[in-house]
């Protein structure tokens, strides 16, 4: 591990925003694109605002964790709620899938899964969930 960071916000809208932000100056030593790094706060976007939007949805007072870890040019992200999980995940991943109302697209791991290059979502022990995804920056074979 080359460098670590934990964040945690309260499960509110105005969080989502500073929390991609935050992950995206962190990433800067690695010196990614603009490319990389949209992909980077879009990901994280999405991930954090699923937590806000379906994780805490009938609660004001939820919590969202980020970590990230810079190893080398690969930067891991993980995003965890103790909210109330997804009974179905495989499902839940499914494009267009969602459980909120009609104005969720259902797109949220879709999208995260494309801009990233793994994207992993488990049960979180102790209730809720755990989004791990990770991007190789600066690589250029791809």
């Amino acid at each position: 591990m080359d460098n670590y960071m934990k964040l945690t916000v309260a499960a509110k809208s105005p969080n989502e925003a500073f929390a991609r932000s935050v992950v995206a100056a962190f990433c800067a030593p690695l010196n990614p694109t603009v490319d990389e790094v949209n992909d980077i706060k879009t990901a994280v976007s999405e991930a954090v605002t699923n937590c806000i939007v379906h994780a805490y949805k009938d609660t004001d007072n939820g919590e969202i964790l980020i970590e990230v870890t810079l190893q080398g040019e690969v930067v891991h992200i993980a995003v965890a709620d103790r909210g109330i999980g997804i009974k179905d995940i495989a499902k839940a991943r499914q494009p267009f899938f969602t459980t909120g109302n009609d104005e969720r697209s259902g797109m949220g791991f879709t999208v995260m899964e494309t801009f990233m290059d793994t994207l992993d979502v488990v049960p979180n022990e102790g209730g809720g969930l755990l989004v791990k995804m990770s991007k190789a920056i600066n690589n250029r074979s791809r």
